[in-house]
C-alpha cells in the first residue's frame, strides 16, 4: 500500500505538526503590558487542536502496518 518513503515522510511530518500544535497552545500569541494596565489578547486554541490532530493521524498512518496475506 504505502511504500517506506512515504511512511517516513509521514511519520516526519506528522511530529512536526505536533510540535509545532503544541508549541502553539504554551507559548502565548500576545501580551502587552502598559504601565497597569494588562492588556492579554485572548487566545484561541481551536487551530491548535487542528493542527495537532493533524499530526497525530500522520503519525499513525506512517506506523499502519500492510496486512500479511
Amino acid at each position: 500500500m504505502m511504500n517506506k518513503t512515504t511512511k517516513t515522510i509521514l511519520l516526519f511530518i506528522g511530529i512536526i505538526l505536533l510540535i509545532f500544535g503544541i508549541c502553539t497552545i504554551i507559548i502565548p500569541e500576545i501580551e502587552i503590558s502598559i504601565e497597569t494596565i494588562d492588556l492579554v489578547k485572548v487566545q484561541y486554541n481551536t487551530n491548535s487542536y487542528i493542527i495537532i490532530g493533524l499530526g497525530l493521524v500522520a503519525v499513525v498512518l506512517s506506523l499502519l502496518k500492510k496486512k500479511e496475506q
